[in-house]
């Protein structure tokens, strides 16, 4: 019986210590540091982008504190490392682990990444949060990147943008004709449409181009940063509406291999911090462009007014037709613009009965 006992103490303890050697492994990855690159699209101290509440620089640093210190991430802005826009071709190649800029950058690459970062006359900041987050759009945006061995995520969102400046008013659909204006992306092409000489310039040539008369009107992002670019000392006319970019997402891009190197904890960590950058960012611009609104109406002399109806409506059946030759050519593209305006459709009655009705009438009573 002695020895029974003994042998089965032995064993046991045998047993534990290979547990403890298995164990090991999993203790040591939990443990691992991690150190990342991230680059972005803008340059150092761009707010928003790149500096204060909900910018790349806010969200490197929760994610380092929120690790504790385990996954390190050294942020680069455009031209430190790789140019503004090679960050896709960047963290695809796995130079970088990640980028930091707006899906609708990569359209050549993809034209269904543009659903991601704004559609115009599209979903505003709520809706575009509940199709990401609660409709289906955030696993469409990780399998439109799946064949580029990537993965995104929201991480920021400055809301509803300006349509832009203009030296001049702009009445009907004819003083759009020749107009030279600085606006990337489908907008250029719908407002090309209209006859409108579609110029694309990085943000720090748009003020010099705009008092020089290079160009005759601007589109930047909105009364912040407009305002910090000095656009209202070279043209006056503000108009409003935000046809373009009703709620414009920022990205995380993420080399899914490295993503896969990842503990899970770590993983949830990137993805929750992100989620909070994404609500923290569009909380600052609401205050930042509030008050810089202000000043530029009652200070600074600036005429904001919305666009004429008949543009708007011209706007629209360009929008309508761009979107729907480009969801005819692509399979990937389609399936994106069925789900996004299907939920957009839903998302649109319920507003009706919710932020619409406020807006009309509760507000303005």
């Amino acid at each position: 019986m002695k020895n029974s006992r003994r042998s089965f103490i032995t064993a046991g303890a045998g047993l534990g210590l290979t547990a403890a050697t298995l164990a090991v492994p999993s203790v040591a990855q939990a443990q691992q540091t991690f150190n990342w690159k991230m680059t972005s699209a803008y340059p150092k101290g761009s707010p928003f982008y790149m500096s204060g509440p909900g910018s790349a620089t806010d969200l490197a640093q929760r994610i380092k504190d929120m690790s504790n210190g385990r996954l390190n991430i050294q942020l680069f802005g455009a031209g430190e490392l790789i140019p503004a826009f090679e960050g896709f071709d960047a963290v695809r190649a796995g130079t970088i682990e990640m980028n930091h800029a707006n899906s609708y950058f990569w359209t050549g690459k993809t034209f269904a990444a543009q659903y991601f970062t704004a559609v115009p006359f599209g979903l505003n900041y709520q809706g575009m949060n509940g199709w990401l987050y609660d409709g289906g759009g955030l696993a469409l945006w990780n399998e439109v990147y799946e064949p580029f061995g990537m993965i995104a995520m929201p991480c920021g969102n400055t809301g509803v943008q300006m349509t832009g400046w203009f030296k001049k008013e702009v009445n009907t659909l004819d003083d759009l004709k020749g107009l030279k204006m600085r606006i990337p992306g489908l907008a250029g092409k719908v407002l090309a449409n209209l006859g409108v000489d579609v110029k694309v310039l990085p943000g720090g040539e748009i003020f010099p181009a705009l008092e020089r008369g290079v160009i005759d009107a601007a589109e930047f992002v909105g009364p912040y940063q407009d305002r910090r670019l000095g656009l209202y000392k070279a043209a006056k006319y503000y108009y409003t509406t935000g046809w373009h970019e009703p709620a414009t997402t920022s990205e995380l891009l993420i080399n899914k291999a490295a993503w896969q190197t990842l503990p899970k904890d770590l993983q949830n960590i990137v993805t929750n911090a992100s989620a909070a950058c994404n609500v923290i960012g569009e909380a600052w611009c609401q205050r930042a462009n509030a008050e810089a609104m202000q000043d530029l109406v009652t200070n600074l002399g600036v005429i904001a007014k919305p666009l004429p109806a008949s543009i708007v409506v011209a706007l629209r059946e360009q929008t309508t037709l761009a979107l729907n030759e480009a969801s005819a050519k692509d399979a990937i593209t389609k399936k994106v613009h069925d789900s996004y305006f299907a939920f957009k459709k839903q998302y649109d009655a319920w507003s009706g009965y919710s932020e619409a009705a406020y807006h009309s009438t509760v507000r303005s009573s």
